[in-house]
C-alpha cells in the first residue's frame, strides 16, 4: 500500500494527507515495509517545496515516485522543477543503499500527437542522471 499526499493548492482541497512528514509519520507509525509513501513530486512541489530535502527525510518511508512538472503536470523541463537535480538526487540515494525505485510518468504531454510522445522521450533523455 502507498500513501500519496496530495495538494491543496491546485487539485485537492481538504484531502487528509497533504505533506510527506504527515505520511512518513503515519507509515513509521504502521511499522510495515507494507506500507509506503507514493511521493508525488508534482504535489509536493506544490504543498510544500524543498523537494531534495524532503525527499531525504522520507526516504526510508518512499516505496515509489511519480513526476510531473508544476504548473500544468507535463513532461520534466515544462514548469519549474528542477528535474534534473532531483533525479541525480535520487539516483545518488537509490546507489548508495541499494534500493531500485520507480519514477511513474503521472503528467500529460506538452504537445499532441508523434511531436509530443517525442518531446516526453527528449525531456526524460534530458534530465536523467
Amino acid at each position: 500500500m502507498v500513501l500519496e499526499p496530495l495538494n491543496w493548492y491546485t487539485n485537492h482541497g481538504g484531502a487528509f494527507l497533504r505533506d510527506s512528514d504527515q505520511a512518513y509519520a503515519i507509515c513509521r507509525a504502521v511499522n510495515s515495509p507494507s506500507c509506503k509513501i507514493l511521493f508525488d513530486i508534482y504535489h509536493q512541489q506544490i504543498s510544500e517545496g524543498n523537494l531534495i530535502p524532503n525527499i531525504n527525510r522520507a526516504w526510508d518511508e518512499i516505496g515509489y515516485f511519480q513526476a510531473g512538472d508544476n504548473p500544468g503536470r507535463k513532461e520534466p523541463g515544462t514548469g519549474e522543477i528542477n528535474y534534473a537535480n532531483v533525479f541525480k538526487a535520487i539516483a545518488e540515494r537509490q546507489t548508495k543503499d541499494g534500493r531500485d525505485l520507480i519514477i511513474g510518468m503521472e503528467h500529460r504531454n506538452s504537445m499532441k500527437g508523434k511531436e509530443g510522445e517525442q518531446a516526453v522521450i527528449d525531456a526524460y533523455r534530458a534530465v536523467e542522471p
